[in-house]
């Protein structure tokens, strides 16, 4: 009795030291969204919690737009992330006006949830344009411009659908133009090349000052401020008590110039985030432009090989569970017509649902970001051409050829598999084969939950206007998508009857 006590206690002992050693070992996640700022800020934080860690931080950067990188956190797939004042109150916590931080942090506490370590620094939205053109004009506030109705106004999406952004704006002055949504980074290029007129803009960009846009005043004070601190979930101090203290004295420690100042290194010199960040915490800066990368050196780089496995394990791994779901299914539904048009208008369906809004949906759904919401989003886009193609060439076998398998005395179930099957395997390979190419299309979409690819680098191109980079990650894209196709017709000249 005394054994099996021991033992008992032994054993409760080891699984609670166990517990506690992978609790320990468990990783600091910092996430950032997809602008130049969020992805310096994230490296702020994760070198300055990285030498009072066990394991080095986990950086997931370019997660998306504030719903995305809020979810992340709910869910547990970070732990922080650099966020605004402003955000918090009016988007996140959906108040009516602005809010104090022992204000936010009371409605964010029954989230499990906190705001603090204000960095130091108000990234205020507002709207700008080219400077000669609102001076020809006489455009010096948000008031004058909503008398202008005939101006283009370009507008960030996610500013378009805030409740901070373009609507309660438009309300407020009275707007009545009709915005084009665009990608933040592409607006700067937009309103260069006079494509766009108006812009949103962050006061910390740093090409305002470059392409010499005026600010418009907020004369009619909408916008409130965003200043810059850190959203995180509540056990994190906890978890990573000295992370967490050495974080804490980064308060106050990051001023308007020196974000623009390291924008600036970012999107007119070049430099790497993790560069600006050390820079910055090491109190040094270089005022000299760092020699661009060339193109080449930027296809070849050394992240190449990973974003391949990454790539071509998300296409592999999310085509192979497509097509054992849909070629049995297909098989299955083939004789019966209500329940085949049942199927396929299922699987039509999914392929309407935007992309971003389908990983937002699954991130909520499996509360998680990275592999496993974008493997399910690329599985159920790859449903409809195999399932259909299945159906098909089903359906192209001659009736003839069935009538004699039935005449020989073979069984439905032996000649599906004997006959039907056989012949119908060119145009069901013919489906793979569609699914693998908009699979490795479609995968440059899970760099916006952390998931890798491709996208890395088209989601960070875009962050920071840079063309070279945004083909560095098409082009790899493009060729997988050519080797998928000739390994394809390998096959299909391998496999086709004699």
């Amino acid at each position: 009795m005394k054994r099996t006590a021991f033992l008992s206690t032994f054993a409760l002992l080891a699984a609670w030291a166990f517990a506690a050693g992978a609790f320990a070992a468990e990783p600091l996640r910092i996430g950032s969204k997809r602008f130049t700022e969020s992805y310096i800020l994230a490296q702020v934080l994760a070198q300055t919690a990285a030498p009072h860690l066990p394991t080095p931080p986990e950086v997931k950067q370019g997660l998306g737009n504030t719903a995305i990188v809020y979810e992340a956190l709910r869910s547990g797939s970070i732990d922080l992330y650099p966020e605004y004042a402003g955000t918090i109150a009016l988007e996140i916590l959906k108040s009516n006006k602005p809010m104090s931080l022992e204000e936010m942090n009371r409605g964010l506490a029954p989230l499990g949830l906190a705001a603090a370590i204000p960095l130091g620094f108000n990234d205020g939205y507002a709207l700008a344009m080219r400077g000669d053109e609102a001076q020809r004009l006489k455009i010096r506030t948000l008031g004058d411009l909503a008398r202008h109705t005939g101006l283009k106004i370009g507008l960030s999406n996610e500013f378009l659908g805030r409740a901070d952004g373009w609507p309660g704006l438009a309300r407020a002055y009275g707007f009545s133009q009709q915005p084009t949504g665009l990608d933040h980074g592409l607006a700067y290029d937009a309103i260069a090349a006079g494509q766009i007129d108006v812009m949103d803009i962050y006061t910390t960009d740093a090409k305002i000052g470059h392409l010499k846009l005026t600010v418009l005043q907020d004369d009619r004070h909408y916008f409130p401020r965003y200043d810059a601190l850190v959203l995180y979930r509540l056990e994190v101090p906890q978890k990573f008590p000295k992370a967490w203290a050495a974080l804490t004295r980064l308060s106050g420690t990051i001023d308007e110039g020196a974000m623009i100042a390291m924008n600036a290194r970012a999107e007119l010199q070049g430099a790497a985030f993790d560069a600006i960040a050390r820079e910055h915490l090491a109190g040094t800066s270089s005022a000299q432009a760092a020699p661009s990368a060339g193109f080449a050196s930027k296809l070849f780089g050394p992240d190449l090989g990973r974003l391949t496995v990454q790539h071509l394990g998300l296409v592999v791994v999310s085509v192979a569970t497509a097509a054992l779901i849909a070629i049995p299914l297909g098989l299955l539904a083939f004789p019966h017509p209500r329940v085949r048009s049942l199927l396929l208008g299922a699987t039509g369906l999914l392929q309407t649902i935007p992309s971003l809004a389908l990983l937002a949906i699954l991130i909520w759904v499996v509360g998680a970001i990275g592999v496993v919401p974008a493997v399910i989003a690329l599985t159920l886009y790859a449903l409809l051409p195999i399932m259909r193609n299945t159906v098909t060439g089903l359906a192209e076998v001659p009736q003839g050829l069935r009538d004699a398998a039935a005449a020989l005395g073979l069984s439905p179930g032996q000649s599906l598999r004997l006959v039907q099957l056989p012949l119908a395997m060119p145009t069901i390979l013919a489906g793979v084969r569609t699914a693998v190419t908009i699979a490795i299309g479609t995968a440059t979409i899970a760099a916006f939950v952390g998931a890798g690819g491709y996208g890395e680098r088209i989601v960070t191109g875009l962050a920071i206007n840079d063309s070279d980079l945004l083909l560095a990650g098409a082009i790899p894209a493009a060729v997988l998508a050519l080797a998928s196709e000739l390994v394809f017709e390998l096959i299909a000249r391998r496999s086709r009857p004699q």
